[in-house]
């Protein structure tokens, strides 16, 4: 390694030459380090700008530059490149300044006299959109608190004003035209349409710029802010939501734009602010005066907030104030029982948005001190709310255990050992009131989640359950009493041979559930349960079977997905897993299974329904019965209880319904296609990847217009390359370079899209694979790339062997390889003369293997072939000469001569002309045609 300064400078520039810049910084960075020579300093700074630029980091590129013209005040160049990175930040006047001492330096210089007036003409046209956007921002102003203004006016002014807020030059215009005090009067019409168009305006305004959210927060005042999402409406609940997250993510660097002006200097310490934002919206938790969408809102942002989002970052302060300071609060909403008086305004999802968020809570706790005090704050609570005096009080202190085990369950499993906690769930089984035999009928069904943990409930809960089931003329108790036995009795999961029930008993319980499910007169809550039940019951295949047949039971299901109601999400999902078998299963190795059977061991057993014609019927039964729109429904849930585990439930059965090509049709004309990017991008590991894997499938075949309309296809991009990598199989490997094949063929955009989600070199070490597939997919799609400037840039880049690996695909027996190898040549040699010439340098064989395809028995490759020999011949006569002087003239007078023939016209007009260009040379005579 190059320790020198001067070295690694030299070093840097080749990096440089060579299109690398991310090695070019580093020796910069190195050099730097080791010198003390401030014109060599200068020298690196003005040279790793230049990087900066290239990659688009203009920031950066500015601070380099200045460094280097703090050095040595006339740099030109230094100069020059900080105007280029000013411009590209949209700071004009700075641009314009520095051009102007460059053009002063070098006046004859013709590139910064172009530039000066460029510049000059850029800042004309903003001040004069700048003069007219105050107009409008005033005028839109009037019309929106004018009330006497029409319906239409008014309504188009608000949209303008959102896209307005959304525009960085907008937003400044309406802060600095007082806007923020105009959008305060606008939410104060209390009119439901001004409200929603004036918070989303804030929240444009906001996103993106830490000093304009911090104002915006102080000025409007987070208790008005929290006042707004406490609104019993969902639209401009979910709306306020938002403008808080923007404002959280502004103020603790998220989702920045580049900088802007003096926003680059301004150092604000936010911490103060974010924590303000967090101390409110747990009260907000325990408010009587919130309403349940508002709770719901406010306990979706702590769950996206406040855990750390990677646990590689060792802080996790933010959880342990909400512990400390918030956990009862969140507790307390957990705990709450809706049939009693005394509750909290709630939505039928409000419970189960607080057990994931406590679940996500504890998760990122680092140590068992941290877990033990999570513990004993929950257990001090729940003592505090036992009292064998007070019903409703005990009542609430078992409904907060089962909430704990919809998330924690081993925290929950835990509190279940407290002295008295399962004596109270007993009780509270043989008590008269409804609500009793509900509440611990469910708290008992959370209890017998974990098979390992359940030996008490099973010992207990099944006769328990049963009992209650038997006695209850209540149907709702009677569902869940049946849900808690079907939940015991699965719990040998998809083996055939362990089952808990008798013969024919689980398909019983199933056909009461689906029985139930379709029953319209029963309350969706209770309904809900009979999906819960299916969950558990289709792990066997009988019951899986029957239930496809079943179409009512499916619809049911279905609509009961798209209501508001989301806490079903886990259970329809975890049922249609069940049905498309899309479950892992573990590979039976037989020597294990001997082994086993030997020493009298249990071996799992595969059901006679489990086999694969019988899953791809039950899939076309589901995609019949209307699956898509439903699972498109689903993925929308903007809730935290679409956990990461729901997300790849659902990636799972995507997966399992794009299996025959023949439907992929279906699912993108249902939304298929669209409802998959977001489980790709987020989500747990292997979710991503199945729902990569079954968008890779869909681009594979489909119209990429039409699968993913607008700018949602360049989203599809990054799922499809993170499958080409060495960890995922052949199959992933194969169907994402056929979809991204198809989107580069779409437009240089989606190009350049590719490129620079860095999957060239994947895709060329895709070309030396030794599976022909996977090597023709990568070949077909480097085919489309070389149409993009900077891919043919990175062939003509001296010290790599890309050409030469076309040119011996070229050469490759496999047609389809070939065909694609040939029209990246052809393409390649066409745009660039030094390319021709390189191409006679890469091997020796190149004249044998352009005969060859000169040759083809295949229309479409001798067309290439033909294209690729014109190119040498157009490019250079010492080129030419070569290839009259070979047998390629031979192959060209035969092709040339032959009769006018509409099949293969295209073939011999390129003979023809480069014949004909030959002449034009004096490298040949004319010739007759036969």
């Amino acid at each position: 390694m190059a320790e020198d300064p001067a070295q690694l400078k030299e070093e840097g520039n080749k990096y440089f030459q060579a299109n690398d810049y991310e090695n070019a910084i580093n020796s910069y960075t190195k050099a730097m380090k080791l010198t003390m020579d401030k014109s060599l300093q200068a020298v690196l700074y003005r040279n790793r700008a230049a990087c900066f630029l290239k990659k688009e980091s203009y920031a950066q590129a500015a601070s380099d530059a200045s460094r280097a013209i703090d050095i040595n005040a006339s740099d030109i160049k230094a100069l020059y490149r900080r105007s280029q990175a000013l411009e590209s930040l949209g700071k004009l006047d700075q641009a314009f300044k520095d051009v102007q001492r460059c053009a002063t330096i070098e006046p004859h210089n013709k590139n910064f006299q172009e530039t000066l007036r460029r510049l000059g003409a850029k800042i004309q046209e903003k001040l004069h959109i700048q003069f007219s956007t105050d107009a409008r921002v005033q005028n839109m102003f009037e019309i929106l608190l004018d009330g006497n203004s029409e319906k239409e006016k008014r309504e188009k002014a608000a949209n303008n004003l959102i896209v307005l807020g959304r525009e960085e030059a907008g937003a400044e215009r309406i802060f600095q035209n007082n806007g923020v005090k105009l959008l305060l009067q606008l939410i104060e019409t209390k009119n439901p349409d001004m409200i929603l168009a004036a918070i989303r305006t804030l929240s444009g305004m906001c996103t993106g710029h830490k000093a304009r959210a911090t104002a915006i927060l102080h000025l409007l005042g987070i208790d008005k802010i929290c006042m707004w999402m406490a609104v019993d409406n969902e639209e401009i609940s979910m709306a306020v939501c938002n403008l808080l997250q923007v404002i959280t993510d502004s103020l603790s660097g998220e989702g920045e734009r580049e900088q802007h002006g003096k926003e680059a200097a301004l150092v604000l310490d936010t911490n103060k602010d974010l924590k303000m934002i967090t101390v409110h919206l747990l009260d907000m938790l325990v408010s009587k005066k919130v309403s349940g969408q508002g709770r719901d809102q406010a306990l979706n942002l702590l769950s996206k907030n406040i855990p750390r989002k990677d646990l590689r970052i060792h802080n996790n302060s933010k959880t342990i104030f909400v512990i400390d300071s918030g956990l009862k609060k969140i507790l307390k909403v957990v705990g709450q029982v809706p049939e009693l008086p005394n509750c909290l305004p709630l939505t039928e999802n409000t419970r189960m948005i607080a057990s994931i968020l406590l679940n996500k809570l504890y998760d990122d706790l680092r140590c068992d001190p941290e877990r033990d005090n999570f513990r004993e704050i929950c257990e001090e609570y729940i003592k505090s709310k036992v009292d064998p005096q007070d019903m409703d009080k005990t009542l609430h202190a078992v409904q907060t255990v089962s909430g704990i085990m919809q998330g924690p369950f081993d925290l929950g499993n835990k509190l279940l050992g407290m002295t008295g906690v399962m004596e109270m769930m007993v009780a509270l089984c043989g008590s008269e009131r409804e609500i009793d035999q509900l509440v611990a009928v469910e708290a008992l069904i959370h209890a017998s989640t974990k098979l390992s943990r359940a030996t008490f409930i099973i010992t207990n809960g099944v006769t328990l359950l049963k009992e209650v089931y038997k006695k209850t003329k209540n149907e709702k108790i009677k569902i869940r009493a049946l849900v808690g036995l079907c939940k015991l009795g699965s719990a040998g999961g998809t083996d055939y041979g362990l089952r808990q029930f008798a013969e024919g008993s689980t398909e019983k319980l199933a056909k009461q559930c689906r029985k139930w499910l379709c029953n319209t007169s029963i309350d969706i809550r209770t309904r809900k349960w009979a999906v819960e039940g299916l969950a558990y019951l289709t792990l066997d295949a009988d019951v899986k079977d029957d239930f496809v047949e079943d179409k009512p039971a499916l619809e049911a299901m279905f609509e009961l997905a798209k209501t508001s109601d989301k806490t079903i999400l886990y259970s329809v999902a975890s049922t249609l897993v069940n049905c498309t078998n899309s479950y892992d299963v573990k590979e039976l190795v037989p020597e294990l299974v001997q082994l086993a059977q030997f020493s009298k061991q249990h071996v799992p057993e595969e059901h006679p329904k489990d086999k694969k014609d019988f899953v791809l019927k039950r899939v076309k039964r589901l995609l019949k019965a209307g699956v898509i729109s439903t699972l498109a429904c689903m993925v929308k849930a903007d809730s935290a209880i679409l956990t990461d585990q729901t997300k790849e439930l659902l990636a799972r059965v995507f997966l399992a319904l794009c299996e025959d090509p023949k439907d992929r049709g279906t699912i993108v004309a249902q939304g298929g296609g669209k409802a998959l990017i977001p489980l790709a991008l987020e989500g747990t590991d292997v979710g991503k990847v199945k729902a990569s894997h079954a968008l890779a499938k869909i681009a594979a075949i489909s119209n990429p217009d039409i699968a993913f309309p607008g700018e949602r296809v360049y989203e599809v991009v990054r799922p499809l390359v993170s499958l080409l990598n060495t960890e995922r199989d052949g199959l992933q490997n194969y169907e994402a370079l056929l979809g991204l094949t198809n989107l580069s063929g779409r437009s240089d955009k989606l190009r350049l899209k590719i490129i620079k989600e860095k999957a060239l070199p994947d895709i060329e070490n895709y070309m030396f694979e030794n599976h022909d597939q996977l090597r023709q997919a990568a070949t077909e799609c480097m085919c489309n790339l070389v149409v993009n400037k900077e891919v043919q840039e990175r062939f003509v880049a001296d010290g790599n062997d890309r050409l030469k690996l076309i040119v011996l695909l070229c050469g490759e027996d496999d047609v389809k390889v070939q065909n694609a190898a040939a029209g990246a040549l052809a393409m390649l040699t066409a745009a660039h003369k030094k390319l021709c010439h390189k191409m006679t340098q890469v091997t020796t064989q190149w004249l044998e293997i352009l005969q060859r395809l000169c040759l083809h028995e295949k229309l479409e490759v001798q067309h290439r072939g033909l294209v690729v020999a014109y190119n040498l011949i157009n490019a250079d006569q010492e080129l030419a000469k070569k290839l009259v002087e070979s047998e390629v003239l031979e192959i060209l007078t035969l092709i040339g001569k032959q009769a006018d023939d509409s099949k293969k016209q295209h073939v011999i007009n390129v003979a023809r002309e480069c014949l004909v260009k030959c002449m034009d040379y004096g490298l040949i005579k004319p010739f007759s045609q036969a």
